[in-house]
């Protein structure tokens, strides 16, 4: 009965006014017409009609609700991604370091406070007009004054100097200023107005060529791109639910589509499973400081996770092999930081699971077991309560396989499904099952460096080295040098926010991104993705080819 239920929600989903994704009037050997711009998606085999064309699957949560302006979100967030519709100054190359793409050069001042860009001078977007540094310096004073995705309190204006030379006056030294010129796409200044997210002109890969909302997004090559050679003419994508991209899958109506490690012990015919490493990790929050209130009366602080020796004792006392194993089917990597694998990462953050060292731990600090299994110390049970995103099935069950590992060490964890309009708040004093994962150090800042209120943003914790040595990263004068300082953020051999130090976060998996491909489907090799299964796929979709 289920599957019936999909099959006729897919014909209704993609039945009403889709296009194919492979043009029109071509010939199928054996002289067929197919791909015709019929209403419905993909029912021809690839090969041939459609070698220059593909149809990608991904999830509702992909299609940008404010539309493609990058001073709304498009290109971050949940729709990181590569220059597509419009261009970047910058990119990240595969190993995570920066390359270029609109920009040709770029130097800054010895301290820091101004970045010049150079750009190409044979860059046109696509309703003809030439991109300028006056349209770069418009795009980044807008996003600044608009942006409520991204922070840009770090700039404090982008002047043009000439028509190929930008300057970034900073309103603080900020050394990995490059990775944020690889997500702001550049907009016209001559054609960007209030419904330019629905009808967006840039100069990247691809012009959108329809935007059904709710539906899909078509999009078709730029026959003035200024870069390499577009392979895949066409690029269609649809938006449906897990389950209606399976069944898409399994129907032969899609060329690609995203899935969940719940689904990979099946079989799709003439699909095969391609899984892609992240930095998608998935952890949780201890508040790392005694309970009280804040100046609003909202609850802040743990009595029990406030002590070090207990954040300590669950970071070796959890099993993350066997996490991996039964809930995302080994689809996925242990994780130990917010930026595993990262040219930033500080190996030390790894520890070995060893849950007799952990209940050792608990012992020595005076967390003792009682007749019912609980530690306890001075009155304090040692216990929490794990929140996770009411909606979300996977961090339910790592909050589940959590609590079960936990009550081993004598420790009662008790979950519960929260939405976010709550969830932040409680946070503060209850741990909360977090995912993260971007390509910026930025994201260490955003989770460890303390507020104007001396504590962190996402969780109450405090260090001022740790402070400091993010500080200093940021104000470095190389970009390079500055990935030592955010190394020592993590451990310096003394303090940090690894094992040995104060331990504020727990991270679990980085859980790899799924996908159904056609067999015949040769999908360009994949840099490590973010936080985010959509946009990242189609990062290079450009060179994607059917063998």
């Amino acid at each position: 009965m289920k599957n019936k239920w999909i099959s006729f929600m897919i014909a209704a989903i993609l039945g009403a006014g889709m296009l194919t994704a492979c043009g029109s009037g071509k010939e199928a050997p054996g002289g067929d017409a197919i791909g015709q711009e019929t209403q419905g998606v993909r029912t021809e085999s690839p090969s041939g009609a459609a070698e220059d064309s593909v149809i990608v699957a991904m999830g509702p949560n992909s299609e940008p609700e404010a539309g493609f302006d990058p001073a709304y979100g498009w290109g971050a967030g949940e729709h990181v991604h590569e220059p597509l519709i419009q261009s970047t100054l910058t990119v990240t190359n595969p190993d995570l370091s920066i390359g270029y793409d609109l920009a040709t050069g770029m130097e800054v001042s010895e301290d820091g406070m101004t970045w010049t860009v150079t750009i190409r001078d044979d860059v046109k977007f696509t309703d003809g007009e030439p991109l300028t540094a006056s349209d770069v310096a418009f795009t980044y004073n807008t996003v600044k004054a608009v942006s409520s995705v991204n922070d840009f309190t770090m700039l404090k204006e982008a002047k043009a100097v000439d028509d190929t030379t930008v300057e970034f006056h900073m309103a603080q030294a900020y050394s990995i200023w490059p990775y944020t010129m690889a997500i702001v796409g550049i907009v016209p200044e001559h054609a960007y107005g209030p419904d330019y997210g629905e009808h967006p002109i840039g100069s990247g890969r691809y012009l959108m060529k329809q935007w059904d909302k709710g539906q899909q997004i078509i999009l078709e090559a730029n026959p003035d791109y200024y870069g390499e050679e577009i392979k895949m003419k066409r690029v269609t994508v649809v938006f449906m639910e897990e389950d209606a991209a399976f069944a898409a899958a399994k129907a032969g109506q899609v060329d690609l589509a995203y899935t969940a490690a719940a689904y990979s012990d099946q079989a799709v015919d003439g699909y095969e499973l391609l899984s892609f490493e992240t930095v998608d990790n998935r952890g949780f929050n201890l508040p790392a400081i005694p309970a009280g209130t804040d100046e609003a009366g909202n609850a802040v602080g743990n009595d029990f996770t406030s002590d070090v020796e207990v954040r300590r004792a669950i970071n070796i006392g959890l099993d993350r092999q066997e996490m991996l194993e039964h809930v995302v089917n080994s689809y996925g990597t242990p994780a130990y930081s917010v930026c595993d694998k990262m040219p930033w990462y500080n190996s030390v953050a790894e520890v070995t699971y060893d849950p007799e060292k952990a209940k050792a731990i608990l012992e020595e600090a005076g967390w003792i077991e009682g007749a019912d299994g609980i530690r306890e110390k001075n009155g304090v049970q040692a216990a929490f309560r794990l929140l996770y995103p009411a909606n979300d099935s996977l961090r339910q069950a790592l909050a589940a396989d959590t609590q079960n590992q936990l009550a081993k060490l004598g420790i009662e964890v008790t979950i519960e499904g929260v939405g976010w309009d709550t969830a932040y708040d409680r946070a503060q004093a209850e741990p909360l099952m977090w995912g993260w994962g971007a390509h910026s150090p930025m994201e260490l800042y955003n989770i460890y460096h303390t507020l104007e209120n001396g504590l962190a943003g996402f969780s109450p914790y405090s260090n001022e080295t740790v402070d400091r040595y993010m500080d200093e990263a940021l104000a470095a004068g190389d970009l390079e040098d500055s990935y030592e300082l955010w190394q020592k953020a993590q451990w310096d051999g003394s303090t940090g926010v690894t094992q040995e130090g104060d331990i504020p976060w727990i991270w679990l998996v980085n859980i790899d991104h799924l996908y159904w491909s056609r067999e015949n489907l040769q999908v360009a090799e994949q840099k490590l993705h973010p936080h985010g299964h959509g946009w990242s796929i189609v990062n290079n979709v450009d060179q994607w080819s059917w063998k």
